[in-house]
């Protein structure tokens, strides 16, 4: 990713509020697939995760990596990830069936 689209990405997100928060019990299989599920629908996420520094910077890089998505911004508990919406799947059109008329 460009520094320009960062640059775009973060101005984006210092609007958002966090929509995700961690707290003591910290990252579980639940709280990914959450995170995996607003990815889908946002691109765009703000996370707040409440930990001492060195736990932070792990439970990021675990973030980052288990949903396959960039590291926009992190400014102290609070970190930006971007990934890109997967391709809608084309849905297909039921065969049209013919009318029988009466006579």
């Amino acid at each position: 990713m460009s520094p320009e689209q960062k640059k775009e990405l973060k101005t984006q997100a210092h609007l958002l509020k966090p929509i995700i928060m961690i707290g003591q019990a910290g990252l579980s299989e639940a709280v990914l697939k959450e995170i995996e599920i607003t990815l889908d629908i946002h691109e765009l996420l703000k996370i707040k995760v409440r930990a001492e520094r060195d736990e932070r910077k792990e439970i990021f890089q675990q973030i980052c990596t288990a949903t396959k998505s960039e590291m926009i911004q992190n400014i102290g508990q609070v970190l930006v990830i971007y990934r890109k919406k997967p391709p809608e799947p084309q849905k297909k059109s039921a065969p049209q069936r013919k009318r029988h008329t009466r006579m």
